[in-house]
């Protein structure tokens, strides 16, 4: 716990400012889950995690997502083998770029949506299977999947069920004036970084396992009830949900917000989620689990602003 603190000053040698950000992808690795990052090109996506990476002591791997990618292409395949001192031929199967510690899918929704189903299952099960046998992924696993949200055209959009799949739908946004100012000096000149590696896969899985043995009062789990259930449209008193939401959060939103807000109490130095922990992760674990109807289109709301509604007016004790 003590170097989480440390972490995040050695990746910032590299990444200027972004600390929501960052602290969004590090609560979605304690919390055992993975994460869709989505931000325009040229905001240092790939620098981030690929830093991230370095300073953790994990195996990286960054799969470039396009239309003719192929399952067999991230998950690995077989190849025809010979055994030298016996003329025997096998098959051996050969691990994809998806065995790693950290792997990037960068603009996961410019590929086909079999090749899309194929890393999402290895995502929820946390295996490949192939050939009739299963090969376990490496621990830590973390997934972080990019899109780019201004150029629609030949993309394959995830399904709401598959993006259920990510713990956190982050949004990255420009740096201010100053930050930006920094990284132009930084990355234009002859700075060059030199990052020391800070914690170990070993240190990650055991925070992994405290994170879920951070407190969380009985109270605020009701809280976090009403806000999920706040979502649907059969148990909400939230006129802007039931105007303009189609389908609310399932059960697993829940999850994900109890287990992220007892990441980020850890992050921040704390044993026991506070309020503003949830009300501050309910927007990356909702925003991709409400449906919006043609309604709310129309008048161009989205997500977030439902959301924001739902904070509110669900209040954090129970009346």
């Amino acid at each position: 716990m003590d170097k989480l603190p440390l972490l995040k000053k050695e990746i910032a040698k590299v990444i200027v400012g972004q600390e929501e950000v960052l602290d969004e992808v590090i609560i979605t690795l304690l919390a055992g889950g993975h994460c869709l990052l989505e931000g325009v090109p040229g905001l240092a996506k790939t620098l981030m995690v690929k830093t991230m990476s370095e300073v953790m002591e994990l195996q990286f791997r960054r799969i470039q997502f396009t239309p003719d990618l192929m399952p067999g292409d991230i998950l690995g395949t077989e190849i025809l083998e010979e055994d030298h001192s016996t003329g025997r031929k096998f098959f051996q199967f050969t691990q994809g770029p998806i065995f790693a510690n950290m792997v990037l899918a960068d603009e996961i929704n410019r590929t086909p949506p079999k090749t899309q189903a194929a890393l999402l299952e290895a995502m929820q099960e946390k295996v490949v299977t192939y050939g009739g046998k299963n090969y376990s992924l490496p621990n830590p696993f973390l997934i972080i999947a990019t899109q780019n949200p201004i150029e629609q055209s030949g993309t394959y959009p995830l399904p709401e069920a598959q993006l259920d799949r990510f713990l956190l739908y982050i949004k990255l946004g420009y740096p201010s004036e100053q930050e930006e100012l920094e990284v132009l000096e930084k990355t234009t000149g002859t700075y060059k970084a030199q990052i020391n590696k800070m914690i170990s896969a070993e240190e990650i899985i055991k925070l992994q396992q405290l994170t879920r043995e951070v407190h969380l009062d009985s109270a605020l789990l009701g809280y976090i009830t009403r806000l999920i259930r706040a979502t649907r449209l059969e148990s909400t008193q939230v006129p802007e949900v039931k105007s303009y939401v189609e389908w609310g959060a399932g059960t697993r939103a829940g999850q994900a917000l109890i287990l992220c807000a007892k990441a980020r109490a850890l992050v921040k130095g704390r044993f026991s989620v506070i309020p503003e922990d949830i009300q501050y992760l309910v927007y990356p674990v909702l925003r991709h689990r409400i449906s919006l109807h043609f309604k709310a289109e129309a008048e161009q709301l989205d997500t977030d602003f439902i959301i924001s509604k739902i904070v509110e007016q669900v209040p954090i004790h129970a009346k």
